[in-house]
Order: C-alpha cells, then sequence, then structure tokens
C-alpha cells in the first residue's frame, strides 16, 4: 500500500528554484533515507510534506487521497492546513523542545492543544485515549523512563532528541519524518539516537530520514534517495544506491564523503 506519493512538486525561492519536479513514493511500513549535499533541497522537501512551505507546483497524496494541490493552495484555510499537517510527524535537527515545560508536558502538550480544537480541525479522533498514559509508553520506549519531570536544560542532547521524537510520535502520524537528527550531536550522543530510530524501523514505522550519516542509512533504510540541485538523480535500495551507484554525480557525492570533504 503506497502511504505517500509525491508528484511534480517544484518549489522556488525568489528566482532560486529549490525542488525541481520531485517524484517519489513510499510504502506503508517502510524507511526512506533521502542523502545528498547541503543546499540539494532535501529540507524543503520535508518542509512541504508537513506543510511549513508550500509547494508552487505539485501534488501530495497520502493512503490515496490527496491532500495537496498546488492548483488550489489558496483555497487552503489554517485548519485545512493543520489537519494536513496531522499526516506528518517532525523531528528538526536542534530539537526545538519548549524548555520551560517537562518532559512530560513537552510530549502531551500538542496533544492537548488538538483536543482543546477537536471540532475545529478534523481527523483529531485519531488522537482519542489516554494522553498521559501514552506518553509514559513514548518516553518508556525512548529509554527514558524517570526523566517524565526533567527539564531540557537537564538532559543531554540525545536525550533531547528522543523526547521530539516522543512528541512526533505522540500525534500519530502516518509518517515520521526526520530531518538530520543527529547533525546537531556528538558521536556518542548520536548513537543513543540511531537505536532509537533503528527500533521505529523494526516497529515498521514508516518514514522518511534526510540524513548525512550514510552507513546509517545504508543499514536501515528500505530506500535511498540521492539528491542533488533540486532533483532526484538516483533512487533504489541501499545495496543499488549507496553501495552500487550508477549516476555520476552520486558517485562524485559519495566519493567526497568518503573522503570527508
Amino acid at each position: 500500500m503506497k502511504t505517500l506519493e509525491v508528484k511534480e512538486l517544484r518549489k522556488s525561492f525568489g528566482h532560486t528554484l529549490v525542488l525541481d519536479g520531485i517524484n517519489f513514493s513510499l510504502d506503508q511500513g517502510r524507511a526512506l533515507a533521502i542523502i545528498g549535499s547541503s543546499g540539494s533541497g532535501k529540507t524543503t522537501l520535508l518542509r512541504c510534506l508537513n506543510f511549513l512551505e508550500q509547494p508552487d507546483e505539485g501534488s501530495i497524496y497520502v493512503e490515496g487521497q490527496k491532500i495537496f494541490d498546488a492548483k488550489d493552495r489558496d483555497k487552503l484555510s489554517e485548519a485545512d492546513i493543520r489537519e494536513k499537517r496531522l499526516n506528518f510527524g517532525l523531528v528538526f535537527q536542534s530539537f526545538h523542545l519548549f524548555p520551560q515545560y517537562t518532559v512530560m508536558k513537552n510530549v502531551t502538550l500538542a496533544r492537548e492543544l488538538l483536543q482543546k480544537e477537536a471540532g475545529k480541525v478534523k481527523g483529531v479522533q485519531k488522537l482519542a485515549g489516554n494522553i498521559e498514559e501514552e506518553a509514559k509508553e513514548l518516553i518508556a520506549q525512548m529509554g527514558l523512563t524517570g526523566k517524565e519531570n526533567a527539564y531540557p536544560h537537564q538532559l543531554s542532547g540525545g536525550q533531547q532528541q528522543r523526547v521530539a521524537i516522543a512528541r512526533a510520535l505522540a500525534l500519530k502520524p502516518k509518517i515520521l519524518c526526520f530531518d538530520e537528527p543527529t547533525s546537531a550531536l556528538d558521536p556518542e550522543l548520536t548513537g543513543e539516537v540511531l537505536r532509537v530510530v533503528r527500533g521505529l524501523v523494526e516497529k515498521k514505522t514508516t518514514m522518511i530520514i534526510v540524513t548525512h550519516e550514510i552507513a546509517f542509512a545504508r543499514d536501515v533504510a528500505d530506500h535511498v534517495i540521492f539528491m542533488d540541485e533540486g532533483v532526484i538523480v538516483e533512487e533504489g535500495s541501499p545495496g543499488e544506491v549507496i553501495s552500487n551507484p550508477q549516476k555520476e554525480r552520486t558517485k562524485q557525492f559519495l566519493t567526497r564523503f568518503s573522503n570527508g570533504t
């Protein structure tokens, strides 16, 4: 089953074309890794999927339902956008936790606010359940039992990122998106987060992972996309794209990366 289909997405900022006709699909329970140099359009693509940006052209389908068509973008209300955003969870590279709230409150806050808007935003009914109990389960799943009442400044970077993952999962998204989830962490803390992501892969969580960790992408992804200058240059299994690339641009990128440049 196709959980996500992206068709002909284009996005420009001013005169700069950042996404140029992006097409791909993602099956339920699969993990997609997106690799590429800085400025290749990876993060902009994630932001478009999460309705933090709106594409200039193209369409997005989730479970066969069209949730975005650039032709109708001017008709979308704020309530429409909030509803469509519920299909995706986004974990940022820099955590974005609320420093004034505990771990528990960071995980439950979005659910609590959405429940108050249940009459305004369609799709909130899927979030029914005991918010605090489910948050405790997610916190335990992240290996953070006992940290429920801690504040972000009392946590390591790896622990903060795991809280951010729990917060995204609390909204029960159909697709969980990661934007360079380890780029702000040192190598030891990176391992903590990568272990959590591997656990999510084992649970067949549908995911899109933008990452610079090529070895990690090879290990956990079912499918890999290499982007360069706003286009998908090559895609396929990790063995095809990373271990045996066919396109010269992909080979050059992987060679530069392996040489640390």
